[in-house]
């Protein structure tokens, strides 16, 4: 169901809450937050809103966001957000060997920084993903977790574009 910014601008909290309450994966607080700062001039300014209440949340807030992700190729605890793009990258129909490739370089990942490998995985590939959580294991804890960040905004955006025309 897609919405126009109007529409989204006259709905109560409760209402602008249940309905972009994904948009940000298992943190309602994000549009709970945003439902108080429109009229939004358009999903791009809304998109902005969100993104800045997240950046402008505290360490423990912002990690409980990432930590509220599942891992890339999981098959349990799944948003229909995450079910659809995961399955769009092919990460829903990995053979046993691909499986036990992500698991592995998402067990490794999570080793180091204490929170599930994040990207926005529209117009990826499973060969393009698994490279990248290779990748960026060797950064530092703070590059990724600024990296994270970056990720779960082009993912919320994206899903917010989908729902508000």
């Amino acid at each position: 169901m897609k919405v126009t910014i109007g529409e989204l601008n006259r709905m109560g909290h409760a209402e602008f809450s249940r309905l972009l309450e994904g948009i940000y994966e298992h943190s309602p607080w994000v549009a709970e937050l945003a439902s108080g700062a429109g009229p939004f001039e358009s999903a791009e300014h809304l998109a902005m809103v969100m993104s800045g209440i997240v950046d402008d949340a505290g360490d423990e807030q912002q990690l409980g966001l990432i930590k509220a992700h599942p891992d890339l190729a999981a098959r349990i605890s799944l948003t229909e957000y995450s079910v659809k793009e995961q399955q769009g990258a092919g990460l829903q129909q990995l053979s046993k060997e691909e499986y036990t490739q992500f698991d592995e370089a998402n067990r490794r990942y999570k080793d180091k920084f204490g929170f599930p490998f994040i990207i926005a995985v529209r117009g990826l590939d499973r060969t393009a993903i698994l490279e990248a959580i290779r990748q960026r294991t060797g950064s530092t804890p703070a590059e990724e977790k600024a990296e994270a960040l970056r990720q779960i905004h082009k993912i919320a955006r994206l899903r917010l574009f989908d729902l508000v025309e």
